[in-house]
């Protein structure tokens, strides 16, 4: 059994930062392709960013250049730092590891962004 727990979601005005955390039981993270998902109310749950453990990033287009995933695997921690949040981010930010052939989730963090 894998457990993803995140933390690190609050309320920010537009154009501050967080950081989200997500650690990890068990020594996953070294095997594990890290995911950060976003829903938000009446959405699609949807990809924001991903590190393979090789090290390659992907992002959505409009968090490009805002936020950054990372990984500590000695922590079993993925990170996701978001800057110049915008109230379109507000949504609750899930963590995702892909162990093929399984996926595990942790339970979300709301984020939310005032103007």
């Amino acid at each position: 059994q894998v457990l993803l727990v995140e933390s690190g979601g609050g309320l920010v005005q537009a154009g501050g930062s967080l950081k989200l955390s997500c650690a990890a039981s068990g020594n996953i993270l070294v095997f594990a392709t890290m995911g950060w998902y976003r829903q938000a109310p009446g959405k699609q749950r949807e990809l924001v960013a991903s590190a393979t453990r090789g090290g390659d990033t992907n992002y959505a287009d409009d968090v490009k250049g805002r936020f950054t995933i990372s990984r500590d695997n000695a922590k079993n921690t993925v990170y996701l730092q978001m800057n110049g949040l915008k109230p379109e981010d507000t949504a609750v930010y899930y963590c995702k590891a892909t162990l093929i052939p399984n996926h595990y989730w942790g339970q979300g963090t709301q984020v939310t962004v005032s103007s």
